[in-house]
């Protein structure tokens, strides 16, 4: 990835030069174009909505789409979209005037949901839940609207993982964030391209490249949220073993039917004896 001058998108413009932002900027391009392949998210001469928030995953994923768009590896038209839910101090000329200067198409649409989960939303309680499924009502809308056939999310790795930690403590069940999903309507794609790309990166690359980042405590959301919680313990966990996150990540992609207890995803019942060989990795336990 020597860019020349000339032939560099302006979201590239002002690049470190040094050695470790290359690596870092190769590093998510590559786990972002392998999350694409893998699972399948290009259908050629698509239009993608991405969603563009202000935050460090949101640039990341603008830029890394771009880059690969750029470069020929990403047959689809992007269209950058931020919704401003009305929040109180959003600074609302941040966006604009940065898609403008990087010469990237977009829309910004205003719909003042905080006023409603204001409103809805009971004194102490958090506002994420009502205040997500307004944002993605308005943003399917705006999709359709657009000609898109995707809405574009910048959830990252250590989201996935926290998501898939929440469900399990909280909601007694093994789920978490698809890279891939068809909404209810069955009308839109749902795509996560950073999916393979750690937290931590999107926060190093955003802040190398001084994007213009917005605060996510806009709408006052209330410490000690649930998602909190899990990110202090997977912290902690990495902490004691570096490494640790990965390695969850990657039991994600490797899930077994037969060595869980789900009756819907494997025919316990009817298992008989010479029906099935364990996997050459699992121990002999006798």
């Amino acid at each position: 990835m020597l860019d020349d001058p000339d032939d560099i998108h302006p979201l590239f413009h002002g690049a470190p030069s040094t050695t470790e932002f290359k690596k870092l900027r190769k590093r998510i391009v590559r786990q972002t174009r392998e999350a694409i392949e893998q699972y399948g998210m290009v259908e050629r001469g698509a239009k993608w909505l991405v969603c563009l928030s202000g935050g460090k995953d949101s640039y990341t994923l603008l830029a890394v789409l771009h880059e690969l768009q750029w470069r020929g590896m990403l047959p689809v038209e992007i269209l950058a979209c931020n919704l401003d839910q009305g929040q109180p101090n959003f600074p609302a000329t941040v966006l604009p005037e940065f898609l403008e200067k990087m010469k990237v198409p977009h829309r910004i649409e205003y719909q003042d949901t905080y006023s409603v989960v204001k409103d809805k939303v009971p004194a102490g309680r958090t506002y994420c839940a009502l205040c997500s499924r307004l944002r993605r009502g308005n943003l399917y809308r705006i999709a359709r609207e657009e000609g898109c056939s995707a809405v574009v999310l910048g959830h990252h790795r250590d989201d996935i993982l926290e998501t898939f930690f929440m469900n399990l403590f909280h909601g007694g069940r093994l789920a978490t964030m698809p890279p891939k999903l068809v909404n209810e309507e069955g009308d839109l794609f749902v795509y996560r391209p950073l999916a393979h790309v750690a937290e931590d990166d999107c926060e190093k690359f955003a802040r190398a490249m001084n994007y213009p980042i917005i605060p996510c405590d806009l709408c006052g959301s209330q410490d000690g949220l649930q998602r909190q919680q899990v990110k202090q313990i997977l912290d902690a966990w990495e902490k004691n073993s570096p490494g640790r996150r990965q390695v969850m990540f990657r039991a994600l992609t490797n899930i077994r039917p037969s060595h869980m207890l789900d009756p819907k995803l494997f025919d316990f019942a009817g298992l008989a004896l010479g029906d099935v060989k364990p996997p050459a990795d699992i121990p002999d336990l006798r």
